[in-house]
């Protein structure tokens, strides 16, 4: 029986890659147990197993009297205090102190052995001996299991579904390995059928009396980093980075991606030939929509991008506040706030910053106090007046107190900062103006022009006034024509009556003497 157990022992050894001499030393200690349950047991005694062959002897110690109370005295001292019954409400009395073998082990030469194997110990070492190997295969199962899975959180793995109830349900990962998948964890519109397959992403690995408890989940965000990993070489050889993740499981999703290689377009990659990388990611999500967002530095244009798919007009953000205003077209409204304001709410999670959507209609509609220039202050934003009186919403460029466009950088060389300077300047003109290391001579020329020709805005005159004077001009013009025609009739008339009075005859036709008179009239 003894070269059995050393032949099981060492098949273990290799198969589960189990120490012999852990499973020698185990066996050791349940013998050691099986011996004092049976009938006449000495009070004190020690198993020695032989690892090579397997013999194994049962050795009674006897103690002097003097050691043996000054142990049993020394292990009282380290007994816990009395415990109180919670049945009847008195302290249990304490039991007999025993001597641990590590106790005796420092006094060997003070004790004395006596070989006391039973007879019929075989019997009993043998059955012992199945029950502690089978335990210890147990235990370091599932320490292995734990050891293996506790540095795998947050990686995805496929699996089989086993069985499904209300708690949770059942992954199997590989023989003997079991993963849940809790009702927390699981989307509202996907159906776990029996034996399908299933890819999730390990979220917790926990010890416990029955083995590592193996958390699996399919709502975390990271899962779609995942998938996307698996489906896109670009982000598995880091060459694109997802930055972050907005989800809300099974309805719709939005990424931010950037590139870290040149010529590599982060949308692109990820979206694959006619779409076929992102198709794949969303059939494994069950039809979950994605947004793919390019990621921006800037705080304006990222919240732009990230309400995709509506389009945006302006952003005014709040560096302070972290809080950015987005003005899109009145039938853009809808469309990015989205159904309940999810595309809205996706998109602040997404760029952390509060977003606030307003029609053109009704940011028009409100008051807003128009920033005059020079009494603003820099605060890292481009000072650039736009035509409408508000300041670019864009961030300056680092040493510069305007942002990148070629139109903001030009404004550097004059003394304003109003955008409408640069009216009557030619697109050539902004590059050379926008240019540090421009000619300074071409430079001045064309500064000067600008300045000259720039007319600072003024009130205009009221409309009724401006049409009141459009209309008093014609209408004096017409009253000296009046009044001209009406002194050559006079003349006329006058000059007939002379004509009669002389020749005493009526003259035929009117029209004849008024010719010499009008054209007197004329050249007068």
């Amino acid at each position: 029986m003894t070269k059995e157990i050393v032949d099981a022992v060492k098949a273990l050894e290799q198969e589960k890659g189990i120490s012999a001499d852990t499973l020698m030393d185990a066996l050791e200690d349940a013998l050691l147990s099986a011996y004092k349950k049976t009938p006449g047991a000495a009070k004190y005694a020690r198993v020695d197993l032989d690892h090579e062959t397997g013999d194994f002897r049962v050795f009674e110690l006897i103690l002097p009297p003097e050691l043996e109370e000054k142990l049993l005295a020394e292990a009282a001292e380290q007994q816990e205090e009395p415990e109180v019954d919670p049945e009847t409400g008195e302290l249990k009395e304490p039991e007999d102190p025993e001597l641990d073998p590590e106790m005796i082990a420092p006094y060997e030469d003070q004790i004395t052995t006596k070989d006391v194997t039973p007879e019929d110990f075989g019997r009993i070492a043998a059955q012992t001996a199945k029950q502690v190997i089978l335990q210890r295969i147990r235990e370091a199962e599932r320490q292995m299991m734990y050891d293996e899975y506790q540095d795998r959180v947050g990686e995805l793995i496929t699996g089989i579904i086993q069985q499904s109830d209300k708690r949770y349900t059942l992954v199997q990962l590989r023989e003997r390995v079991e993963a849940l998948l809790p009702k927390s964890e699981q989307v509202y519109n996907e159906r776990y059928d029996h034996g399908a397959r299933v890819k999730a992403v390990i979220t917790d690995v926990s010890d416990s009396t029955k083995g590592p408890a193996i958390v699996v989940s399919r709502r975390s965000p990271e899962l779609i980093k995942s998938l996307f990993e698996l489906e896109v070489p670009e982000i598995a050889d880091k060459l694109v980075e997802i930055v972050g993740v907005a989800r809300e499981p099974g309805y719709r999703s939005k990424i931010a991606v950037v590139s870290h290689a040149d010529g590599v377009d982060p949308v692109g990659a990820c979206v694959g030939p006619r779409g076929s990388r992102v198709r794949m990611v969303v059939s494994e999500l069950r039809g979950e929509k994605i947004d793919i967002i390019p990621y921006n530095e800037e705080p304006a244009r990222f919240v732009a991008k990230a309400l995709s798919p509506a389009r945006v007009r302006e952003v005014i953000v709040d560096d302070e506040e972290r809080q950015a205003t987005v003005i899109v077209p009145d039938d853009q409204l809808s469309l990015a706030i989205g159904r309940d304001g999810q595309n809205a709410r996706l998109a602040a999670r997404l760029t952390g910053w509060r977003v606030d959507i307003k029609s053109e209609t009704e940011f028009a509609s409100e008051e807003h106090e128009v920033e005059v220039e020079g009494e603003e202050t820099f605060d890292g934003r481009c000072m650039a007046l736009m035509t409408t009186g508000r300041r670019c919403p864009n961030a300056a460029l680092p040493g510069s107190t305007y942002c990148g466009l070629p139109q903001h950088q030009a404004l550097s060389r004059f003394e304003t900062s109003q955008v409408a300077m640069l009216a009557n300047v030619s697109e050539t003109e902004v590059a050379i103006l926008a240019d540090p290391d421009a000619d300074e001579g071409q430079v001045e020329e064309i500064v000067n022009r600008a300045t000259s020709e720039y007319v600072e805005p003024t009130e205009e005159a009221p409309a009724e006034e401006a049409a009141a004077e459009e209309a008093e001009a014609p209408a004096e013009e017409t009253a000296d024509e009046v009044a001209t025609e009406e002194a050559i009739e006079a003349d006329i008339q006058q000059e007939a009556t002379e004509a009669e009075e002389v020749s005493g005859e009526t003259l035929d036709n009117d029209d004849e003497a008024a010719e010499p008179i009008a054209e007197e009239a004329e050249q007068a």
